[in-house]
């Protein structure tokens, strides 16, 4: 048995809250899916497993707040989902258990008497497939009314389809609702909602007369409302057994989730000014060239899938802090620790205000595409409030760009224990002398806030340069 514990997503987490499972007993999991939603102080992050196998037991229940390194689930490691014989025999009641295939068509077997369910199993439903427990919420079924005909006594989706009163047909409107999970709270309009998909609700705007009634509201079902909506922002509602006795007049769309967000900014912005000496440092470098390799790269790509100058702009500085490795680490119990590869961190905004930063992993050895995909992929999962696991972690050095909001020039904050901050600003046009002549070329504006403790200037000047050259060097 393996299991799955609360991760550090930052260097200063020390617990955060699950807000909802993505997974359930008996599930089938491969390394690298999405299991679970946690809440910490900067955003709500989907944590993904680090073994394959199959869900054995869930150990926190959802709402509740978990130390890092707190078991939250055991997953069987030895137990793996069962391949469908090349001749299968007429009378196996085996379940197939790969999502895109559908049971055969058989007699369904004589149902086995249940086995008395233990408190734990009480509060948790039924182990059944993905696609089952979907077919039963679509159809309104309480998974622990039905009678397993499937393997281990798992419920089929016969089992689903004839506890319903229905063979094969689905559909999305059913009377009968879904019984309430001790995990879900219910909305002054009477629906039950998970925590995430309540705070999620909040944030996108989303009315919750607009959300469904017929089961427990998750946060795919009001990101759903919120795509079919546009994604039109509305004032948040706040529920009436939350709402302040005094009311404080605020922004639309402020809450909990940005309150603490910004309170995480604030002590690590105040924690960074108080204890780093900052100097700073900028240069102007002639990206000319760079861009015209840029578009002759991006001539015969197709339009989702070309690099914009931002990607170029990371990928040399993860190579600039490869070169200049000084300004790459940790400044740790009063001294200067060297991370062994680039984890680049890029800061990214979010359209209700505040950041996130997530960070990837050994930059300097990606290529520039390779770079832009995992941008492309990280700022959406940012902004769209569905960030991993794998996005986060204790990045090596900060890259900030604010060139997209029309800055020239960045001076930032260090974030502790990191020792320096790369800031890149607008692109433009500007005049420019090359061999002695004056002319119009593209540049921009590189800079670098890095902590006095680890470095002086002279290292900081070799960085800047070191930059200037693997900019000059752009290459896929």
């Amino acid at each position: 048995m393996a299991q799955l514990t609360m991760p550090s997503l930052g260097a200063d987490m020390t617990e955060g809250t699950l807000l909802e499972w993505l997974v359930g007993p008996g599930d089938a999991v491969r390394k690298g899916d999405a299991v679970a939603v946690v809440d910490t102080s900067k955003s709500a992050v989907e944590i993904e497993c680090f073994d394959s196998g199959t869900i054995d037991r869930l150990l926190i229940e959802e709402g509740t707040t978990v130390a890092v390194g707190e078991p939250l689930a055991v997953i069987d490691a030895a137990a793996t989902a069962p391949r469908e014989p090349a001749h299968p025999r007429a009378d196996s009641q085996a379940e197939p258990v790969a999502p895109s295939l559908e049971p055969a068509e058989r007699p369904a077997p004589e149902p086995s008497p249940a086995p008395e369910p233990s408190a734990a199993a009480a509060r948790a439903l039924p182990q059944a497939s993905p696609n089952v427990r979907k077919l039963a919420a679509q159809l309104g079924v309480d998974l622990r009314t039905v009678r397993g005909t499937g393997r281990r006594g798992f419920p089929t989706r016969k089992d689903v389809e004839q506890a319903a009163g229905r063979t094969a047909e689905r559909t999305a409107h059913v009377e009968q609702r879904e019984p309430e999970r001790p995990s879900t709270t219910a909305t002054s309009s009477g629906r039950r909602i998970t925590p995430y998909a309540r705070r999620l609700a909040a944030e996108l705007g989303v009315d919750h007369d607009a959300l469904p009634r017929d089961r427990v509201v998750r946060a795919a079902d009001v990101r759903a409302v919120a795509a079919d909506t546009g994604g039109e922002e509305r004032p948040a509602e706040v529920p009436d057994d939350v709402r302040p006795e005094v009311a404080v007049p605020r922004e639309p769309r402020t809450g909990a989730a940005r309150t603490g967000m910004r309170a995480a900014i604030a002590d690590a912005m105040a924690r960074s000014k108080r204890e780093i000496p900052h100097y700073y440092l900028a240069t102007t470098v002639d990206v000319t060239e760079t861009l015209e390799w840029l578009r002759r790269c991006n001539r015969d790509r197709p339009v989702d899938d070309r690099i914009v100058p931002a990607a170029v702009l990371l990928a040399a500085a993860a190579a600039a802090a490869s070169t200049v490795s000084e300004l790459n680490g940790h400044w740790l119990d009063g001294e200067f620790v060297p991370a062994r590869s680039v984890d680049l961190g890029v800061a990214v905004s979010l359209r209700g205000g505040g950041l996130v930063v997530p960070v990837l992993p050994d930059a300097a050895s990606r290529s520039v595409a390779e770079v832009m995909s995992w941008l492309r992929g990280a700022v959406q999962r940012a902004r769209a409030g569905r960030m991993r696991s794998s996005d986060l972690g204790a990045a090596s050095i900060t890259v900030t760009n604010l060139g997209d909001l029309g800055v020239d020039v960045v001076y930032g904050v260090i974030h502790p224990p990191q020792v320096a901050l790369v800031g890149f600003g607008a692109v433009r046009d500007r005049p420019y002398a090359v061999d002695g002549l004056l002319g119009a070329r593209s540049t921009v504006q590189a800079s670098l806030a890095a902590d006095h403790r680890a470095t002086d200037g002279a290292t900081g000047a070799r960085f800047l340069t070191a930059l200037q050259h693997h900019l000059h060097r752009a290459k896929e």
